[in-house]
């Protein structure tokens, strides 16, 4: 069983910047394809940005491209996404998200093993 702490979010105006953490415990950390989802409301959730076991891949929604960055330390069991030129259409709950087969991100979210519990941000204008 796998265990996902996010934090870092919170409020920003737009224009700014913030790095959400999610910390992982309880698996072998490399095995696992990390992603980033969020959901605003009233809206269904998206992802936002998907990262390989060994950090060498990742793929980004087009509304993240250029502006979001995810990134992963195996040594610290831990994803990260940097998240640069913040809109207020970027405010939502943020998920952490961790799956051993990748394909499971394009067969959709149901389909993913692991969540955390989420983190607000809002971006105010």
């Amino acid at each position: 069983q796998v265990q996902l702490v996010e934090s870092g979010g919170g409020p920003v105006q737009a224009g700014g910047s913030l790095r959400l953490s999610c910390a992982a415990s309880g698996g072998t950390f490399n095995d696992y394809h990390m992603a980033w989802f969020r959901q605003a409301p009233g809206k269904e959730r998206e992802s936002v940005a998907i990262i390989s076991g060994s950090g060498d891949s990742t793929d980004y929604a087009d509304s993240a491209k250029g502006r979001f960055t995810i990134s992963r330390d195996n040594a610290k069991n831990t994803v990260y996404l940097q998240m640069n030129s913040l809109k207020p259409e970027d405010t939502a709950v943020y998920y952490c998200t961790a799956d051993i087969r990748l394909g499971d991100y394009r067969r959709g979210s149901r389909y993913i093993d692991y969540w955390g519990q989420g983190t607000q941000v809002t971006v105010s204008s």
